[in-house]
């Protein structure tokens, strides 16, 4: 495949890419700044001679005599180098800093809080399906994830099953994070079965015999790696008494598929729609990482009665309620949770996504087929242009 123009864009200062593995940020980079000196800090060799002298770096920067990118690959290998780092960005403003990164637990383990602010955070996000275009299936993205490392492979379900271990036995293992892997695999598969749903701790810690601190740390680590996220709930100006736990979900639906048990007693309509929910949650995570402008924070609303809006996009110029149903009928009992918030929220759009080929607008509600909206999706426009 050839290399595909991605909605992110480079600052024009120093920054931080992080990015789970796989998701294109090293791609991405030497086609923004082929020309760029780089440190690649998964080459053995190269992280062996950083990590016996993190001052290395100062001599190999001060060499260069003209203005120049300076990318440093998975600088969370040799997290000693920031101090170094630091000082170089004072002593050489004419010199850009990329550092890129697949975790951040070990940088913000060591103190030094990502350089003080002086340079600025972006993340790389599985492929957005515009960023596809032609090539984005809704049947092979839900099979399949939209990770680039699994999307361009010839034989995308033999890579997406070796991703997991990747991390396993790769990342978790190379920070040290983790003691007993065994604990942290049956974790994750414990865990997958909360993607999409109001996540109880003490139940993934009765599931996978362990304590729930040690839930609570292991979900740390995957946020760290940007492997997953918890929505909280939408509390502005509520009237009925919402749920306290947040929502989970895995980065990828792919990788959701991945770690996910299924078995005989299993329903593909629930791992399917998990899975369909999935996909939404990580265009929306990416369409507001993109576009930091728009300062849009992502949520979810569930009151203790039961009644749920799967996400709910809020800032200064958004706000929508969203709703997926992995169904290509639109029913009465779809729209509930919808009509519900907007009798609480008249101000917000209610958008339901779901399987089927009309577009509809039932009481003010646009009824959307979600692969007409993801395609339709892009950082810089509002969620409505999508509709």
């Amino acid at each position: 495949m050839p290399i595909l123009r991605r909605f992110i864009q480079a600052p024009d200062q120093n920054f931080f890419l992080f990015g789970p593995r796989g998701t294109g940020k090293s791609t991405w980079l030497r086609s923004r700044f082929p020309d760029a000196l780089r440190i690649d800090l998964l080459d053995p060799a190269t992280r062996r001679r950083y990590e016996a002298g993190p001052e290395r770096i100062i001599d190999v920067v001060r060499a260069v005599s003209r203005r120049r990118v300076v990318v440093v690959d998975e600088v969370q290998r040799v997290p000693a180098l920031l101090p170094a780092v630091h000082l170089l960005m004072e002593e050489r403003r004419d010199i850009r800093f990329v550092l890129t990164g697949s975790s951040t637990r070990s940088l913000r383990r060591g103190g030094e809080n990502l350089l003080g602010g002086r340079a600025v955070v972006e993340t790389m996000h599985p492929f957005m399906a515009a960023e596809l275009g032609a090539r984005f299936g809704l049947d092979s993205a839900l099979a399949h994830g939209l990770v680039p490392l699994v999307t361009v492979a010839r034989k995308p379900a033999r890579v997406l099953a070796g991703y997991l271990a990747l991390y396993v036995e790769e990342e978790v293992r190379a920070e040290g994070n983790v003691r007993r892997i065994g604990d942290f695999a049956r974790f994750m598969e414990a865990v997958s079965f909360s993607h999409g749903a109001v996540l109880n701790l003490a139940n993934v810690a009765r599931e996978c015999g362990v304590s729930r601190s040690t839930v609570e740390g292991y979900l740390e680590i995957l946020e760290d790696m940007l492997l997953a996220l918890r929505l909280r709930v939408f509390r502005c100006r509520a009237e009925r008494a919402t749920t306290v736990h947040p929502k989970f979900y895995l980065f990828d639906a792919g990788v959701f598929r991945a770690a996910r048990p299924a078995g005989p007693l299993d329903r593909p309509q629930e791992i399917d729609g998990a899975a369909l929910e999935g996909l939404v949650v990580q265009h929306l995570r990416a369409w507001a990482a993109y576009d930091q402008d728009r300062r849009a924070g992502l949520y979810f609303w569930r009151t203790r009665a039961g009644t749920e809006v799967d996400f709910v996009v809020y800032g200064p110029s958004d706000f929508e309620a969203i709703e997926v149903k992995n169904t290509g009928v639109v029913r009465p009992e779809d729209l509930r949770g919808l009509r519900a918030f907007r009798d609480e929220h008249p101000e917000s759009a209610a958008i339901l996504l779901y399987r089927g080929r009309e577009r509809l607008r039932i009481d003010d509600i646009h009824c959307v087929p979600v692969d007409e909206f993801l395609a339709r999706l892009r950082p810089g426009r509002p969620l409505d242009a999508a509709l």
